[in-house]
């Protein structure tokens, strides 16, 4: 179902697993200590830069390893389009 190259599924992906790393990182993160003196300190965009981080991977291993670039551009899209989020609303 991953190895298809097509744009669709690059910005899946690329939208995906950042939420999903990002729900992994609050929960590991609500474990360690207080989730909410993370959300409210001067730097909340901790978590989603640790998101934003699996999809640079991703985008790494598709461009690279699999040589699909409509999915690796995909992935950089919504890559981006996350990372202006992350900036713009925290």
């Amino acid at each position: 179902m991953f190895k298809k190259d097509s744009w669709t599924l690059g910005i899946l992906i690329g939208a995906g697993l950042p939420v999903l790393v990002y729900a992994l990182a609050i929960l590991i993160l609500g474990f360690w200590g207080n989730v909410e003196g993370l959300v409210y300190t001067p730097k909340p965009q901790v978590p989603g830069l640790i998101g934003l981080a699996a999809s640079i991977i991703a985008f790494r291993y598709y461009m690279l390893s699999l040589k699909f670039d409509k999915t690796g551009r995909g992935i950089l899209v919504a890559a981006f389009v996350l990372f202006l989020a992350n900036f713009i609303l925290l």
